[in-house]
């Protein structure tokens, strides 16, 4: 497992209670999925910037031969 930093927050209990709402979590773990997502849409925008400029072919019935 990864090294963990504890931390203190200051955040509206709506807000949070909204958070957990969704997650159905408790609170370390709903911030922590918060922050993950924030994390993953940098990857999701760089993909995004990619549309249109990678081009590539596949060959349907090559791939399921190869699969036999």
């Amino acid at each position: 497992m990864e090294a963990a930093k504890k931390i203190t927050i200051q955040i509206s209990e709506d807000l949070l209670h909204k958070a957990q709402q969704v997650t159905g979590r408790g609170i370390t773990p709903t911030i922590r999925q918060g922050l993950e997502l924030i994390a993953a849409s940098l990857a999701y925008e760089k993909l995004r910037s990619l549309r249109g400029k990678v081009k590539f072919s596949l060959d349907l019935q090559k791939l399921r031969e190869d699969n036999k």
